[in-house]
């Protein structure tokens, strides 16, 4: 099992899906990481060898911003947005969607589970 940026990459999968496990890394990222290690997309992260996980992680440490750094750098433009006090910041600080969906009927992952009307029998 290959570790790599401190994140136990799947077994049995694709590498361009695998690498996506990485938080900062997305599918068209792994695909250009993939492409300067000239690694196929299709190859099984269980068929990587050492001198492949090598390359990947020096790659992936000079030109990315992945886990720790990256989950630091998300939280702290959601802080600049709240203490600005922008809409967006606003919506951050009550929980609600940011970007413009409705909220009269569903966004429940955001708003969370429905609270019972008070005085129904």
């Amino acid at each position: 099992m290959a570790r790599i940026s401190g994140v136990d990459l799947p077994r049995n999968k694709h590498m361009d899906r695998a690498l996506t496990s990485i938080f900062g890394i997305g599918l068209s990222s792994a695909r250009e990481i993939l492409d300067k290690v000239d690694l196929p997309y299709q190859m099984n992260s269980d068929d990587l060898n050492s001198d492949d996980i090598t390359r990947i992680r020096k790659i992936i440490e000079d030109d990315y911003i992945v886990e720790g750094d990256r989950r630091r750098e998300v939280s702290m433009d959601i802080k600049r947005l709240m203490d600005l006090g922008s809409y967006r910041g606003r919506r951050h600080r009550t929980g609600l969607p940011c970007r413009g969906q409705r909220t009269k009927t569903n966004a429940r992952t955001r708003k969370g589970p429905r609270r019972g009307a008070a005085g129904r029998k």
